[in-house]
């Protein structure tokens, strides 16, 4: 799909775990491999997100798939060929695979719902969120600032076009990245 078509208002996540049996991890990396390229293939895929396990905190793999809307999304996920990989999944997984659909900031923070794992502190969502904002935002108008003032666009049209591009790099880009880097402080053992 092009970007030219992209509408983040209709923009859609699905987050998927699967609890690998042990000694099946490279079968699994293996399917992983196989899938991804499949999911490409189908209309409005954005991308996708891979969190592997950590030793002493998660031991599930996290798969975040992103789509243009919510019919393309249930499209992929109610496929022949979707059904065709979860059944070559099946004898790697030990219980039958979680799936999470959001739309909106929540994908920035929500792994997927199990009974052991709680959101994050308010606090600490909105200091990582205020360091990814504020990061961005000096970056951006660092960057892209100037050449706005070059071209003479209005001051309230420049900061629309640099908070455009600020949520996006957010959403798609330092977010996750943070949310992986931050993981133990943002969901503690204890």
């Amino acid at each position: 799909m092009s970007e030219s078509n992209f509408n983040a208002e209709n923009h859609v996540t699905a987050v998927i775990s699967h609890l690998v049996k042990p000694g099946r991890e490279e079968g699994y990396e293996e399917w992983i491999k196989g899938i991804i390229p499949v999911a490409k293939s189908f209309a409005g895929h954005l991308g996708v997100n891979i969190i592997r396990p950590q030793v002493g905190v998660r031991q599930d793999y996290i798969i975040v798939l992103h789509f243009d809307n919510n019919e393309n999304l249930q499209t992929w996920l109610n496929s022949t060929v979707r059904s065709e990989w979860i059944e070559r999944v099946k004898p790697l997984i030990q219980e039958q695979e979680n799936v999470q659909v959001n739309t909106g900031l929540e994908t920035w923070y929500e792994l997927p719902k199990r009974p052991q794992k709680s959101p994050p502190k308010r606090y600490k969502m909105v200091l990582l969120t205020w360091l990814g904002v504020f990061v961005t935002l000096v970056t951006v108008k660092f960057i892209i600032g100037p050449l706005l003032n070059a071209i003479h666009l209005p001051e309230l049209l420049a900061q629309f076009i640099i908070v455009g591009i600020v949520v996006w790099i957010l959403t798609y880009l330092l977010m996750p990245q943070l949310t992986k880097l931050c993981y133990k402080w943002l969901y503690p053992t204890s």
